[in-house]
């Protein structure tokens, strides 16, 4: 007989993936000094703890297979056929808002 599936619940709103593998690469490249990983800034500006009870979950993932030079990669699960290359100089408190807002990181605004 096989074991029942049990459910964990999860505070999350949204899953956001982040490339661990170009973070390394970049040294981090985020951040004031420029030496954090995406994923720590991304939840320092949103004010979120690592875990299932943060609003927003964001995972630093293993390498996504993309490997940009000068970039991380990171995917919005509400998204997950568009995924964004985000540079090094990239304005992450814009990415984090748009996160925060429930507007897929990727989207664009249409007329």
């Amino acid at each position: 007989m096989a074991a029942a599936l049990k459910r964990v619940r999860s505070d999350w709103s949204a899953t956001v993936l982040v490339c661990g593998k170009c973070s390394k690469k970049l040294d981090g490249g985020f951040g004031r000094k420029g030496r954090s990983p995406l994923a720590k800034v991304l939840r320092g500006i949103l004010g979120l703890k690592k875990g299932r009870k943060a609003a927003i979950g964001i995972v630093e993932t293993r390498c996504l297979g993309v490997c940009p030079r000068g970039g991380v990669v990171l995917v919005d699960g509400r998204t997950p056929g568009e995924w964004l290359v985000v540079p090094r100089d990239a304005d992450v408190a814009e990415l984090a808002a748009r996160l925060e807002r429930g507007v897929p990181a990727g989207a664009t605004a249409r007329s």
